[in-house]
């Protein structure tokens, strides 16, 4: 696909990966929670709207943040769209994937792990020290919340001195959906709302 540049703006635009097979959007209202919470916490300006997009996606290079979310097993991705997602991530672009179930060692975990393998065999994902930056940039994060605390931790794939790649099993996006007059979707276990965000 022929790559075109898209007008300058100061407004960050979340850019959600869809992908073949399995279920890549089983939380449609995750994502504008927590755009207000950035710009809410943070000097930053969002958009509310995600943008949708694929690996073969010309526009995939035009959105720094890339969430990937789901509940079940999917297709693997090409060797062509790997070689896309590896250059978008070499070239600045930070990846979060989101188990959306909230569980540990299903089928979702598994394709994740099978296309993250395939994408830099030689590095593998693990388990991300508490001093890691992620957890000390606008906030000291002590604890990873969710839905459900499978895992209080996040893993990465560490290239060189960045963390392109970010994995949580806590079905964060559950954590973050609100209904259409506000209120949270889902309760979130064991430690309730202080879970959320």
């Amino acid at each position: 696909p022929t790559a075109r540049a898209l007008p300058a703006s100061n407004t960050f635009t979340l850019g959600q990966l869809q992908y073949r097979g399995g279920h890549w959007d089983p939380r449609p209202l995750a994502t504008p929670p927590l755009m207000q919470e950035v710009r809410l916490r943070t000097s930053v300006e969002t958009k509310d709207e995600r943008k949708v997009v694929t690996l073969q996606d010309p526009e995939l290079f035009s959105y720094p943040f890339l969430y990937m979310t789901g509940e079940r097993s999917f297709d693997p991705f090409s060797d062509a769209e790997l070689d896309i997602l590896r250059r978008y991530l070499l070239f600045g672009g930070l990846f979060l994937i989101d188990d959306a179930r909230g569980t540990k060692g299903r089928d979702f975990d598994g394709s994740v792990r099978r296309d993250l393998a395939r994408l830099f065999p030689d590095r593998a994902l693990k388990v991300l020290s508490p001093e890691h930056s992620v957890f000390r940039t606008f906030y000291l994060i002590r604890t990873i919340g969710g839905i459900r605390v499978v895992n209080p931790y996040l893993e990465g794939i560490h290239v060189g001195d960045r963390t392109p790649v970010l994995y949580c099993q806590n079905g964060l996006g559950a954590s973050w959906e609100r209904d259409y007059l506000g209120h949270w979707v889902s309760p979130c276990y064991p430690g309730g709302e202080a879970q959320r965000l």
